[in-house]
């Protein structure tokens, strides 16, 4: 008896843990709406979610603490420009919830692709949803790049040669490829970019596939495919791998949100050939999905603390890191992240750490 009624004190103590814990974290989102926060805020063409965020919030990543479905609109995760949000307390604790514009309930008609006896239309919003951050430095990186294990490009088709024996070629020229590729299907043309490693464990975490074009395979000769170069972004060399093109639904409406769990990584590459960082930068970070990281994950940037002489202990130590930014995660592979720096208060660079903002 004694046993049961400790085990159900115990319960009823984690319950209220559970709920005192909750309404905690519910109280704090309080102290960090802006004092000059708009009590109504109309989105405008050119808006991004973590700009609407920042209006309201001083910590624009804790959006998802405050946003409030409503069931009544469809699509309530969607924000439109002409869309009113609107910001209100409800017991003492603030709430943003939404009133459809136009754009967002405004249909155009189109033909429906779905096979039917009867008349149908496909109806979508006349205006794109905005996107949770600026599309422009990183719309190439959500579709096109990609990260493989060495081993995909090592045993992936590869061209050998282009049509009148040229060796640089570029969109509506053919190509010869060594492997086997089914006859009038699309392929990725990639090459092999870094090999990225975790400077702390050493692990290899993936290998960089820089997307170079779109070509479709002709025909089929021995192992020799034909192909056609249908586009281009740069030139296409030989020894450049042939993939399958990804199937993968591009979304850049997710919402700024924190970890859900504790990361501690580091920045261990930057786009564009250079080692220094800065806003806009889009960068790679060795946390990706085994360690929790998903699209939308904001981060705080810490600059590595430099190295100091200690005269005393005849010693050289490191100094504390100092938080100088943040990022925000817009695309997740298995071992590794792409973000792209939002803030910078100070000069960063590749090995800085990232934590939870």
């Amino acid at each position: 008896m004694n046993i049961m009624r400790t085990f159900r004190h115990t319960i009823t103590a984690m319950a209220l843990g559970l709920v005192v814990t909750a309404w905690a974290a519910s109280s704090d989102i309080a102290k960090y709406i802006r004092k000059d926060h708009p009590d109504v805020y109309t989105v405008v063409k050119g808006d991004t979610l973590w700009d609407i965020s920042g209006r309201f919030l001083e910590r624009p990543w804790l959006w998802p603490e405050i946003w409030r479905i409503n069931p009544q609109i469809e699509n309530p995760h969607l924000i439109y420009p002409g869309d009113r949000i609107a910001l209100v307390w409800v017991d003492g604790q603030p709430q943003l919830r939404l009133e459809r514009g136009d754009a967002g309930r405004t249909y155009k008609m189109t033909p429906s692709d779905t096979v039917s006896l009867k008349p149908e239309v496909r109806a979508t919003p006349l205006e794109s949803a905005i996107p949770a951050i600026s599309l422009d430095a990183i719309q190439g990186f959500l579709v096109e790049n990609r990260v493989v294990e060495p081993s995909v490009l090592d045993s992936a088709p590869y061209v050998i040669q282009g049509e009148g024996e040229r060796i640089v070629l570029g969109g509506g020229d053919r190509i010869y490829v060594r492997g086997y590729l089914p006859d009038s299907e699309s392929f990725n043309i990639v090459r092999k970019g870094p090999v990225y490693v975790d400077p702390v464990t050493k692990e290899v975490l993936g290998l960089q596939a820089t997307y170079i074009g779109l070509g479709q395979s002709q025909a089929q000769d021995d192992d020799i495919a034909t192909m056609l170069v249908t586009s281009s972004r740069e030139e296409v060399n030989v020894e450049d791998r042939i993939l399958p093109t990804e199937e993968r639904r591009v979304d850049a409406t997710f919402f700024p949100s924190a970890p859900a769990s504790e990361v501690e990584g580091q920045i261990i590459s930057v786009f564009g050939g250079v080692t220094q960082v800065g806003q806009y930068d889009v960068v790679v970070i060795n946390r990706g999905e085994r360690e929790g990281m998903a699209v939308g994950n904001v981060l705080a940037i810490y600059k590595l603390g430099a190295l100091a002489r200690d005269r005393v202990a005849n010693q050289t130590v490191r100094l504390p890191s100092e938080r100088a930014g943040l990022l925000m995660v817009f695309r997740v592979f298995d071992k590794l992240s792409y973000g792209l720096v939002l803030q910078t208060e100070r000069a960063l660079a590749v090995y800085d750490q990232v934590r939870n903002p």
